[in-house]
């Protein structure tokens, strides 16, 4: 940094006495560290600043705009429709974009729907969807426009000319130890969203043993931080806090998630996936101006699901980005498992845990998900919870199908499901359905 402004090395010392940068000292931080003046070993050392000493308010704002303004963002002129997005900090067994995006384009608004690959533990929506034979998810930005502008909606993967230097500070973050900062989380969720152009956003933040938020008041912390950021740039947010103590829904894999969403817009899905869905677009209805209330907008989605007006817009939506729309009323086109086991209990008892993690990673290690970014995913494998928190089971009752692609695979499964369940002698109370919200 050139003139009076102060140096890098002064920046780095600020923040670690816990001061603050100026809007114009994090915007030329940030934009010498994309152009290769300010290196890595500096960058991570102001990283790790943050994680100890945080960022104000302000400048958690300015970190987010600034990193917004370092590639391009969507604008939409002249659109006749409210444009609305939804952010989940992940978890398992969450296909709730699945159903949300066509439901809510039905109702009239523009969704274009960012997501990512799983890692780890947790599912990645674009993975899912890529279950359907022949869907692209990676789609140029003036394709993606016009088919938003066409038919209203778009789930497509984060392109690379939005967001560049959250891009690459992330890789940074990853290797240096410097992921969990509130603010550089909150930071980097926001930003892809304020470059996404929606003018309502919904952000659903998990909170338990399945979700990046172990506890319900780290879970406050971060969806106040990303409310914050949300209306401070101009936007109407809200969060809403949900539980992921077990998997949403009950099915667990690629193909097995598409099906179970499909299901959930024909009306027969899973009643807490529904309820979350319909949470969060009541929300993203009442503040696009869809709706009057939340009530309201509940009212409509629900109508929309029951008029098969949702399923339709799901097969517009496949069939815009190449995939079969047929799959929407037969999915048994999607991929599909040669073994199929059932896990069962050998005694009785009520379901007192039925872990999110542990059935996430048994997932993970038949090849649903990925433990690196470069592993490949198997679409057809996973796991389908056939028993929940609060249910009694009888001895010989399944408590879960493992779908795997070979014999070995499925009882390995078996073993690690063993310490996902545990049965109580005694009634278990289930997992509450009330979210809590925030903005």
């Amino acid at each position: 940094m050139s003139g009076s402004a102060p140096s890098t090395v002064e920046l780095i010392e600020r923040k670690k006495r816990g001061g603050e940068l100026s809007p114009d000292e994090m915007r030329g931080f940030l934009s010498g560290y994309l152009s290769g003046e300010v290196p890595d070993y500096q960058v991570a050392a102001w990283l790790m600043a943050v994680v100890w000493r945080g960022m104000t308010e302000a400048e958690t704002l300015e970190f987010t705009r600034a990193m917004v303004d370092s590639g391009e963002t969507l604008d939409w002129p002249g659109l006749d429709r409210p444009t609305v997005d939804k952010h989940s900090t992940g978890g398992v067994g969450d296909k709730t974009s699945i159903v949300l995006v066509p439901l809510m384009a039905a109702a009239g608004a523009a969704f274009v729907k960012m997501s990512g690959r799983g890692l780890g533990h947790t599912g990645g929506t674009l993975d899912k969807l890529e279950a359907i034979p022949g869907v692209r998810c990676e789609l140029p930005l003036d394709e993606m426009r016009a088919q938003v502008r066409r038919i209203g909606c778009a789930l497509v993967g984060q392109s690379g000319e939005l967001v560049p230097a959250d891009k690459k500070l992330y890789a940074l973050r990853d290797v240096t130890g410097t992921v969990d900062s509130m603010p550089l989380i909150a930071g980097s969720i926001m930003s892809k969203k304020l470059a996404g152009g929606a003018r309502s956003i919904v952000l659903d933040v998990k909170w338990g043993s399945g979700a990046f938020m172990q506890t319900l008041d780290d879970a406050r912390e971060l969806a106040r931080t990303l409310v914050s950021i949300g209306n401070g740039a101009g936007r109407r947010t809200r969060a809403v806090l949900s539980p992921m103590r077990q998997p949403l829904g009950r099915a667990v894999g690629n193909a097995l998630e598409i099906r179970e969403a499909i299901d959930t817009l024909h009306g027969r899905g899973p009643a807490d996936l529904w309820r979350l869905t319909l949470e969060l677009g009541a929300h993203l209805l009442e503040m696009s101006g869809l709706a009057a209330s939340a009530d309201e907008g509940r009212a409509s989605l629900t109508w929309l699901r029951d008029s098969g007006a949702g399923a339709r817009t799901l097969q517009t939506l496949i069939e815009a980005q190449g995939g079969d729309p047929r799959v929407v009323d037969q999915p048994d086109l999607l991929p599909s498992a040669p073994v199929i086991h059932p896990y069962t209990t050998d005694l009785p008892g009520w379901v007192a845990q039925a872990d999110a993690r542990t059935i996430g990673d048994a997932a993970l290690a038949l090849g649903a998900g990925r433990k690196t970014k470069a592993d490949p995913v198997d679409p057809a494998v996973g796991i389908v919870v056939r028993a929940r928190i609060g249910d009694r089971v009888e001895a010989g009752q399944p408590l879960a199908d493992v779908h795997a692609r070979s014999e070995s695979a499925a009882r390995e499964a078996i073993e690690r499901l063993r310490s996902a369940f545990v049965l109580s002698v005694r009634p278990a109370e289930a997992v509450p359905d009330e979210y809590e919200t925030v903005g």
